[in-house]
């Protein structure tokens, strides 16, 4: 990923390396996707819905931004190593430049586990599609120092959210941000 090693276990096969871009010089997303299996998972249509989402808070063109998609197994290795969790969780986001980024920068990456978010989609957004776009716009918000540690800052993240999904994605079959 972006001339960096890419997050993944050692043990995981070689993956698919490719980049999407809103433009000729727009944000460039380096995909990575070392998921056995994958289910048909459209790597493209996420790399470019987070380059899009990137481009439209302001990300200068030329900026990169790593986006993988891995295992359970994968992701448990992350969360451990990075969050002290235990066990996968469905996104994880390492800012680099983060909202400082220049053209030519790295704003960060986002790792994103397939298998978790399909299994929490039902009771969050709605479709497994759904939820791994609601991943890609959400982790992107974090790269760019957006938080939601705060009742206020969480809602100014979900109404970004929503605002950046409905440009960008479409409608949820869920509500993500109802009351649980």
């Amino acid at each position: 990923m972006i001339g960096r090693t890419p997050l993944r276990s050692p043990a995981a096969a070689d993956p698919i390396v490719g980049s999407a871009a809103a433009g000729p010089d727009a944000v460039t997303v380096e995909l990575s996707v070392d998921v056995d299996g994958d289910g048909g998972l459209d790597g493209a249509r996420w790399a470019q819905l987070l380059a899009d989402v990137l481009a439209a808070e302001g990300v200068p063109d030329g900026a990169e931004v790593g986006l993988s998609f891995v295992s359970a197994e994968a992701m448990t290795d992350l969360n451990e190593a990075h969050m002290g969790a235990t066990g996968p969780t469905d996104v994880l986001a390492f800012p680099i430049d983060g909202p400082t980024v220049a053209a030519g920068g790295v704003v960060g990456d986002v790792v994103i586990c397939p298998s978790v978010a399909a299994a929490g989609a039902a009771d969050h957004a709605g479709t497994p599609e759904d939820e791994i776009a609601l991943l890609v716009v959400h982790a992107a918000l974090h790269l760019l120092g957006h938080d939601h540690g705060e009742p206020a800052a969480r809602s100014a993240m979900q109404a970004q959210e929503r605002a950046l999904l409905a440009a960008h994605h479409g409608p949820l079959g869920g509500d993500p941000w109802a009351a649980r």
